[in-house]
């Protein structure tokens, strides 16, 4: 099976997930090219080149390609689909954008957010805000299928895949970009991070929210909130985990004052550790948290500071996978 891997990148540098995508596809595929569409993309293309299991990287370099609107993407992509039996990407931003567009143009069905591949035509994906698992079996000539990248390990540099330069297409010209806000951090990227600090309604303020950040900043954490959190405004969408959010996996997740409802913990599930504190001990995050701590949470920051000090822990924590 040949399989055309979009990439995921900001024109600098490629997004972790794209090395899950290409761990997640082996298993069915014969050939893995990976897409890499953007304006000045040399250096993503030679970053894709060094994925093991990718045959070659396809750049395509035009200023319309800039911020991989979909309409440009797609007029890109469907004709390569003729040398592809599939089309795979990451279910970020980016790939729910514009595989649906490809899908419809290539008139088949995609299928979307799978956590599993059982077959090279049958993946497992949650419904129900994680609370149950549909498995979908596709008949269609050409798979088109986005992927949880927090499911599936990424697979290791060291290759050395061919790039080969493809021309742009014509731009569509039907929409456009009119002005861009980034938020940047000096913490790790929410959803390729190994700890996360995440916050909820029960934080109670902005101010408090900042003593979260603090606690993560000493833990090498990224930081996370949940959409209570957010709508309160404690914190911007941009860091907002669960359906409506961001999907994780970290080694170990902190949920503060987090009460655990099912569309946060959809999005916390494939996490590998789960610490919960709350003040209120029937909140139903601890029914899913290996640890809970009941109390203030202003009042236990301190202490597992104090802890992890003791232990040699901090600062900063580097012994993700020791808990």
């Amino acid at each position: 099976m040949r399989l055309l891997v979009l990439a995921d990148h900001d024109n600098r540098s490629l997004a972790s997930t794209t090395a899950r995508v290409v761990g997640a596809v082996q298993s069915i595929a014969t050939e893995i090219d990976i897409l890499v569409a953007g304006e000045g993309v040399e250096s993503v293309a030679a970053q894709a080149a060094k994925l093991q299991g990718v045959n070659k990287v396809l750049a395509a370099d035009a200023s319309h390609y800039k911020y991989q609107l979909a309409e440009e993407m797609a007029a890109l992509i469907v004709p390569l689909m003729e040398h592809y039996d599939g089309l795979i990407a990451a279910a970020t931003n980016n790939g729910k954008n514009i595989l649906p567009r490809v899908a419809a143009l290539l008139d088949v069905a995609q299928v979307s957010d799978a956590q599993a591949i059982i077959a090279a035509d049958t993946f497992e994906r949650p419904i129900y805000a994680g609370n149950a698992i549909e498995m979908v079996q596709t008949s269609d000539d050409k798979l088109v299928l986005t992927l949880r990248p927090a499911a599936f390990a990424p697979v290791s540099g060291g290759g050395s895949a061919e790039i080969t330069k493809i021309p742009a297409q014509p731009a569509v010209g039907i929409s456009g970009v009119t002005g861009q806000e980034l938020s940047r951090s000096g913490r790790p990227e929410l959803t390729a991070a190994r700890i996360v600090v995440a916050g909820g309604r029960g934080i109670g303020s902005r101010e408090n929210f900042k003593r979260l950040e603090q606690f993560a900043d000493r833990l090498g954490a990224a930081i996370g909130a949940s959409r209570a959190a957010v709508d309160a405004g404690f914190i911007s969408n941009d860091f907002q985990i669960g359906q409506t959010g961001k999907i994780i996996a970290p080694d170990l997740y902190i949920a503060v004052g987090i009460s655990g409802a099912i569309q946060h913990l959809a999005g916390i599930r494939d996490s590998r550790i789960i610490v919960a504190i709350n003040k209120d001990p029937e909140a139903p995050i601890f029914q899913i948290a290996d640890y809970g701590l009941v109390g203030d949470f202003l009042k236990l920051l301190p202490q597992l500071e104090t802890a992890l000090d003791k232990a040699g822990l901090l600062p900063p924590y580097t012994r993700a996978g020791r808990h």
